[in-house]
């Protein structure tokens, strides 16, 4: 008779949350990106704990590493990580600190946390798999004010024009950007020839939906609107 615990599933996950506790948790960053995240890690992502080191494997670069309690949560829950290991997260002991870090923690493909740099990395990371002949899919999750910084708006650029339809930007809209862009968020990405979906950032079968939506030719940027509760 097995006596191996059964993974949590989505409704595990506030408890596995409140696993982390202390004053660096950034809850609010965290919070509004708990759907997205296991929408990707249970239905679109083909990654998993037996394939984190196949060439083959989906990419998954959080660029909005400042949060990273779903993250850790979410990876907890489909087998890459430990849940006992949360309660002890962010201590000299552990592997999981404030800012993921990739060459200790199963599936992070970037330590990440300084804002901007993900969908730039992504950008790279996609365009070498396609060099490689990979269908490897990136997906990279960044927040709405993370757009401010200039490096994004390069990667967007190129990104299409390039027509990396391998490439796949969530961008986690909790409306907490200090410049914000004429015309909205998914206009920036429009402009410039991505393809472009805006859902609720807490809809499962919408943000399902988007991820799965046909691109050809050109990447995709999903927009998952959620209520503004603070945290970028």
């Amino acid at each position: 008779m097995s006596t191996a615990k059964p993974m949590p599933g989505y409704a595990g996950l506030p408890r596995l949350i409140a696993l982390m506790t202390g004053d660096d948790k950034h809850h609010a960053a965290a919070e509004s990106t708990v759907d997205v995240l296991w929408v990707l890690f249970d239905r679109v992502l083909r990654v998993t704990p037996e394939t984190v080191r196949d060439p083959d494997r989906d990419r998954f670069l959080l660029s909005k590493g400042h949060g990273p309690m779903a993250y850790y949560a979410v990876l907890a829950a489909k087998g890459f990580l430990d849940e006992d290991e949360l309660a002890d997260w962010s201590s000299v002991r552990s592997r999981l600190g404030h800012h993921p870090d990739r060459a200790r923690v199963p599936a992070v493909e970037i330590s990440s946390g300084s804002l901007g740099h993900g969908l730039p990395i992504a950008l790279g990371t996609a365009l070498g798999l396609r060099a490689q002949g990979r269908a490897a899919r990136v997906v990279t999750l960044v927040g709405d004010a993370e757009l401010d910084e200039g490096s994004n708006h390069e990667a967007i650029v190129v990104a299409a024009r390039l027509g990396l339809a391998n490439l796949t930007t969530v961008i986690v809209d909790n409306q907490s950007s200090t410049h914000g862009w004429p015309g909205g968020i998914a206009r920036r990405f429009e402009v410039e020839g991505w393809a472009v979906c805006t859902v609720s950032g807490r809809d499962h079968e919408a943000l399902y939906d988007a991820f799965t939506a046909e691109h050809p030719g050109r990447p995709l940027a999903v927009v998952a609107a959620v209520e503004p509760k603070g945290g970028h």
